[in-house]
């Protein structure tokens, strides 16, 4: 079975995880896929296979004879989604033998252009999977799920030596609470990589720092008829607090390694007002200097309208795992190699976001992140094409071909 076949399989198991819940799985769909994928793992011959009660698969694939010494490798990708544009069933869609311009996705009133998807011309003539533009694809990271599957199914039936495999299925990775419950001592890999970044051939190392902000602003009810010196309108302090931010320093207006502040939320009234963000970057001190910002931004909001009017929380939830990675650059010059011998162009490049591999990383278990052929993540532009997915499995299978030869080095 190809890789695109089996994501069209997991693709309409709706899996989306909540932010506002602080279960594991936060939600109980992941359940669903995460049962289908331990049936499919039997039937392709893994019998160490575990489904944990916190929605974590686990399985353990044993080393072709007289390689038992070569590290044991990891492939991990996550079953969860976002929640948006995920409310009702979702019906992929494929277009045969796309020309690479515009395409009108179903009845739904969007369109994929190329105006907003400079690269879509690169894709002429490949089948494209898109849905009918309702709903999220899933792709992320369903693809990564599919492609692993498809290595797996592949060293079966063609009887490729490999050193130890382990494989993982994770929950939400999508709220950044799921890698935090992972099980390093079960999974019982050296090293690993996720399936779960963007175009085929991508390798990344390098992820941001972040934290989420939140300001509560607390004002001064009144009648406006009586509110002469007395009124503090919250909601028009939370205006001023997004406003005393750097106006390009937005996810619109940054790339590449550039950091950002970016607004979530922003709701309340004259009483109370709250104004949520997110926050990243890859550079630690200009992470640090952004969150000093946030924290001035507070200190005159209190000094001008009194202390007490503005609390800011922030929480860090993850850091930049190239300092872990930089002590085992082998792991991204064997990546390399494995995109070579694919017939893909190596890609190095950061993550403008977060990854289960980062906590992981810093968990002891280094763990960079692969490209699996996918484009428009996290909302209903989502797409990615069957030859995309051909060629990030073909690169993920010659990953454990070359880490079967390495034999016992780190």
């Amino acid at each position: 079975m190809r890789a695109y076949e089996r994501l069209l399989r997991y693709a309409v198991v709706r899996t989306p995880s909540d932010a506002d819940r602080d279960t594991t799985p936060t939600t109980a769909c992941q359940f669903d896929l995460a049962k289908l994928l331990v049936e499919e793992l039997g039937e392709l011959g893994v019998r160490d296979v575990t489904l944990s009660d916190e929605c974590f698969v686990y399985a353990k694939i044993p080393a072709t004879p007289g390689l038992e010494d070569s590290p044991k490798l990891g492939l991990i990708a996550h079953m969860d989604t976002v929640s948006q544009f995920c409310d009702h069933d979702i019906v992929p869609v494929l277009h045969e033998g796309y020309d690479g311009g515009d395409l009108v996705l179903g009845d739904s009133g969007r369109t994929l252009t190329v105006k907003d998807f400079p690269h879509l011309p690169t894709l002429a003539g490949r089948t494209l999977i898109t849905t009918d533009g309702t709903t999220i694809l899933g792709a992320d990271d369903k693809a990564g799920i599919a492609e692993i599957m498809t290595v797996l199914e592949t060293l079966r039936d063609e009887g490729i030596a490999h050193g130890p495999l382990r494989v993982a299925f994770t929950p939400d990775e999508e709220t950044g609470t799921g890698a935090s419950h992972f099980d390093l001592a079960a999974f019982d890999a050296d090293v690993a990589y996720t399936l779960d970044g963007d175009v085929e051939g991508q390798i990344q190392y390098q992820n941001f720092n972040a934290c989420r902000a939140e300001f509560v602003v607390t004002g001064v009810s009144v009648h406006p008829g009586a509110a002469k010196d007395v009124m503090v309108n919250a909601a028009i302090l939370a205006c001023h607090i997004n406003a005393s931010l750097p106006a390009f320093e937005t996810p619109r207006h940054t790339s590449g390694y550039e950091g950002f502040y970016h607004l979530l939320s922003i709701e309340g009234d004259e009483a109370t007002a709250k104004v949520e963000y997110i926050v990243r970057d890859h550079d630690a001190a200009s992470f640090a200097a952004r969150k000093a910002t946030l924290r001035h931004v507070a200190d005159v909001m209190n000094e001008r309208w009194g202390e007490g009017t503005v609390r800011l929380d922030i929480d860090d939830e993850y850091q930049n795992m190239e300092s872990v990675i930089a002590e085992r650059m082998y792991m991204i010059d064997v990546a390399k190699e494995a995109a070579e011998r694919a017939g893909v162009r190596p890609d190095v490049s950061p993550i403008r976001g977060g990854t289960d591999g980062s906590q992981l990383s810093f968990r002891g278990l280094p763990c960079p992140n692969l490209g699996t052929g996918g484009h428009g993540f996290h909302g209903p532009y989502e797409h990615i094409t069957v030859e995309g997915m051909d060629l990030a499995a073909k690169m993920a299978l010659e990953l454990v071909k070359l880490y079967g030869k390495r034999g016992n080095r780190p």
